[in-house]
């Protein structure tokens, strides 16, 4: 690649590797740049070494554990060449046991999922509602952030319609505040008693261990019809929030309610949003088919190329605010059901600080999967409250990372390490690193001069804040007011556009479409109903299932709350993928400087051509035998490959279809779906007659056809600041 053209992210190593086998021994190579921005720490919380490299491994020859060098690491220690291998060969145990103990139990739910290391910057406007330093003026946090499908398994695909995790440890000097939410505001249940339920009935069938990943089944379906607060969040679910474009453009939700203290000692109540720098965009239900096999890691590449490629997602914290009174509600609303929202116009988010992910992990395994949440992990200033949800979370958290990484001592592994010191007394159990000194590791004590020492508030201790408890019964019931489990549905179906409500009907056509039995699938059709006739009737003729006569109370109102669609906004396109098409037997004039006009305006170039390579000096980035439509955001043409250049297509069975436009088969391709997707098309020079043969028009909503690359990419780089071109979707 010539040095001056900036290179594609992706790159699997820090190092040039060579073609042949090196065998001259030299350090190991570093992180990548995109790597760099991390400091470790030890065991108790203090600064290691500055050079993240310090706590990577050493030496430039292979050793044992134990640092012994070995000369040999391809055989076993035989009795001879042909000989049975000896139990001796020490090096081999070692190697085999190793490997046979590298998995720990995956995760029960959000098992699949991507992280990334970056800092909190907070305003300095939260000093009224809370004394937690970090969010004081002029600080800065390193963060850790781990996104996550709920239902699949590690090796399941990133584009799956299902609910996102959005997990946040800010590593602050009073403590590690792990903000464990989700991309939907709402959650399927309102009691922690129900999770392994519902878990459970997402899960594959146990019999058959189908389907993979997805909640379009009748255990899940069986259930949430019967739990009628599930329909709440599976509204969401069935939107297009279900299968978002990417983490970079997804929101995040704390979904309870928590209490905050100021300095003063006033409390007031909050719920927590992460809104995302690039709006909030999401995939069509056919991309999110296609994608999960072109590409199943999408979101966990699109994550780490945006970060390699100098994009860095990301977000604001907000928070909105509500009086601290004994009922815990805000005009009806209860604050402690979890399956309720506040609309944003009656309460406004405020917004308390920005976040960038600017770091990839260096090791998946040993950041991604060891991170260890826990919503009890909370700084001064900020507590829990009697949220019945909320209350399960804080006791099941900490128990699943004992069974999944080995014992009490994972808040010693280096992501979980708090970056504040750390005194705790704890002793000895699986993976002990922590260094205690001292002969007496109980309190008070003497023979260590009673250290340590219990804090004070005015010391910055955490405090259980004093709540009121009601004089009531031990009794397993729900309040009165976490009983409505329909108006909030309709608040949300009522508050889509008409291109957002047609995915909705889709998506539960194919979902309750999935479905074995009938009656699990008239019974949720009857839940529509008692949310919205029109709804209902769409999916009940789509299944050939008479439309229901749900009378009631159930179906008035028509409350909207704007915020709740993801349309009618302009965003940044940082990060955005835009795939140009060349032809090699003629290159476009201009192609480098329209490469680097992309990089500058921190988009993201794909040159794709017939073949790998360079055309016009320029690294060619796919070939139109590896790519597909949706990993791209906008389509450009600098080129018509000719039929030809398809030949043979015995090597790629896209290249055998019947051409409309007359060139290659695999650019129809290419335009048909960018067209059905909603994506801006652009082309210039020798792209043109590629689009005008397929049967485009200039004046076609999303076609920028100009004399000059630049002319069409200022028009591309307008129609992705709306992320799609919705004149398109024909309703």
């Amino acid at each position: 690649m010539p040095s001056d053209t900036t290179p594609p992210p992706g790159r699997p190593a820090a190092g040039e590797p060579s073609v042949e086998e090196p065998t001259a021994p030299h350090p190991p190579w570093g992180a990548s740049e995109d790597q760099q921005n991390v400091s470790p720490r030890t065991p108790t919380g203090d600064v290691a070494n500055e050079d993240p490299d310090s706590i990577a491994q050493h030496g430039s020859f292979l050793t044992t554990s134990a640092g012994s060098r070995l000369q040999e690491t391809d055989h076993t220690l035989k009795a001879g060449e042909r000989g049975p291998s000896l139990l001796q060969d020490h090096h081999f145990r070692e190697k085999i046991t190793h490997f046979d103990h590298e998995r720990v139990p995956e995760r029960v739910v959000h098992a699949r999922g991507a992280g990334a290391h970056g800092y909190f910057e907070a305003y300095g406007n939260a000093a009224s509602v809370t004394r937690a330093k970090f969010l004081a003026p002029g600080r800065t946090t390193p963060v850790f952030v781990r996104f996550s499908t709920v239902l699949g398994s590690r090796g399941s695909a990133d584009s799956v319609r299902d609910t996102r995790g959005f997990a946040t440890k800010f590593y602050t000097e009073e403590g590690n505040f792990d903000l464990v939410g989700n991309n939907i505001p709402v959650f399927f249940i309102q009691d922690a008693i129900k999770f392994p339920d519902i878990i459970h009935a997402g899960k594959p069938h146990p019999d058959r261990e189908i389907p993979q990943a997805q909640s379009a089944h009748d255990t899940f379906w069986d259930f949430v019809s019967l739990h009628t607060e599930a329909q709440h969040h599976t509204m969401w679910n069935m939107s297009d929030r279900g299968i978002p474009r990417s983490y970079r453009m997804m929101e995040g939700f704390g979904i309870h309610t928590f209490r905050l203290q100021n300095e003063e000692g006033h409390t007031c109540l909050v719920k927590f949003h992460w809104k995302p720098k690039l709006g909030v965009h999401s995939l069509t239900w056919e991309e999110a088919q296609i994608v999960g096999g072109t590409d199943p890691d999408f979101h966990r590449r699109d994550l780490a190329d945006a970060i390699e490629s100098g994009a860095c997602p990301e977000w604001e914290l907000g928070i909105q605010v509500f009086e601290d009174t004994p009922e815990q509600t805000y005009e009806g609303i209860d604050l402690l059901d979890p399956t309720k929202i506040v609309p944003e116009e009656k309460v406004p988010v405020q917004l308390i600080g920005r976040m960038v992910l600017n770091a990839n992990p260096r090791n998946y395994f040993e950041e991604t999967e060891q991170v260890a949440f826990h919503p009890g992990h909370l700084p001064p200033g900020i507590d829990v409250t009697d949220d019945p949800l909320l209350q399960g979370r804080l006791f099941s958290y900490i128990d699943t990372q004992l069974t999944r990484l080995g014992g009490p001592n994972f808040n010693q592994l280096p992501i979980n390490r708090p970056h504040a010191p750390v005194n705790d007394m704890f002793r000895d159990g699986y993976g002990q690193q922590a260094g205690h000194t001292g002969v007496a590791p109980y309190t008070p004590n003497s023979l260590d001069g009673n250290n340590p020492l219990t804090a004070k508030e005015s010391d910055a201790a955490f405090t259980d804040l004093p709540v009121t408890v009601a004089e009531s019964v031990k009794t397993r019931a729900a309040p009165a007011s976490f009983d409505d489990h329909f108006s909030q549905v309709r608040l949300f179906w009522n508050s889509l556009t008409d291109v957002e409500k047609d995915h909705v009907v889709g998506a539960y056509s194919f979902e309750l479409g999935k479905c074995y039995e009938p009656a699990v699938r008239e019974r949720q059709v009857v839940n529509l109903a008692r949310v919205d006739k029109s709804l209902a009737q769409q999916v009940a003729e789509s299944l050939g299932l008479p439309v229901p006569d749900v009378r009631g109370s159930e179906q008035t109102g028509d409350d909207r709350s704007p915020a709740l669609s993801q349309l009618g906004g302009t965003w940044p396109v940082d990060g955005r993928i835009v795939g140009i098409i060349v032809d090699p037997a003629n290159p476009p004039a201009g192609l480098a400087e329209l490469y680097e006009s992309i990089v500058g305006s921190s988009m993201v170039p794909n040159i794709i051509s017939t073949h790998g390579g360079e055309v016009s000096g320029v690294p060619v980035t796919k070939t139109l035998a590896t790519v597909r439509s949706v990993e791209l955001d906008a389509l450009v043409l600098a080129g018509s490959p000719s039929r030809q250049s398809a030949e043979p297509s015995g090597q790629d069975a896209k290249s055998g279809a019947r051409a409309g436009s007359g060139f290659d088969p695999r650019v129809d391709l290419l335009l048909d779906e960018a067209w059905r997707h909603g994506k801006a098309i652009g082309a210039w020079g020798g792209g043109t007659d590629a689009i005008y043969r397929a049967g485009y028009a200039n004046d076609d909503p999303g076609i920028f056809i100009d004399d000059g690359p630049e002319q069409v990419l200022a028009g591309v780089t307008e129609a992705l600041s709306r992320h799609r071109v919705w004149d398109r979707f024909d309703l």
